[in-house]
């Protein structure tokens, strides 16, 4: 396993994102600031855990964390911006909304936003650093409970299963009913439908 080099600071926050491929919804991002007194269990990557068990642990995260906020950046802004840009944008807000500012943040992945604070990326961070475990789980949870209630309104597209990812389902649901206002127009799938349509 990489070795990543901790900073030497008390207050440490880990970032992550869910939600960059999906064709529709939001990206949604975590900041997390752990409490060394108040150890979790089973932090990792939270593709590496059961929706049961992500369900479990972000319960812990919120009731145990020093301090821990979401942020987000909508369809229309991922347009705007395109999807990194976006995704940094989210990341900075979840980091703005803090209630305890960090004094490092370790992002997961090759790149940092600008935090106006230090900050370094972490490859494989998600599986390395418990906080970065931390805000990929609460932003996975949180992304996915947003994707079971697009589910409940349009349960035609099947959002419950593929959580807005371009599967073949999804694929067949957009060709089919057509675009939701959720969806992101600049991703290819999707304007293609739009273009057949003549929208």
């Amino acid at each position: 396993m990489m070795l990543y080099q901790r900073p030497n600071v008390s207050l440490i926050c880990g970032v992550d994102e869910v939600g960059r491929g999906p064709l529709i919804g939001a990206v949604v991002t975590a900041a997390v600031i752990l409490d060394p007194t108040k150890p979790i269990a089973g932090l990792t990557d939270s593709k590496k855990l059961s929706e049961k068990r992500r369900i479990e642990l972000a319960e812990q995260i919120k009731a145990n964390a020093l301090c821990w906020a979401l942020g987000r950046a909508e369809p229309a802004e991922i347009d705007e911006l395109n999807i990194l840009h976006a995704t940094m944008l989210a990341m900075r807000r979840a980091v703005a909304a803090l209630s305890v500012q960090p004094e490092w943040v370790l992002v997961d992945g090759n790149r940092t936003p600008d935090f106006a604070l230090p900050a370094s990326a972490i490859i494989k961070g998600d599986l390395l650093v418990p906080e970065i475990s931390a805000a990929s789980i609460l932003a996975k949870v949180t992304r996915d409970n947003e994707m079971h209630l697009l589910h409940q309104a349009y349960p035609q597209y099947g959002f419950a299963a593929h959580k807005g990812y371009p599967t073949a389902a999804h694929l067949a649901a957009i060709a089919q009913h057509g675009v939701l206002p959720q969806h992101r127009r600049s991703f290819k799938p999707v304007r293609h439908v739009l273009e057949c349509q003549g929208l």
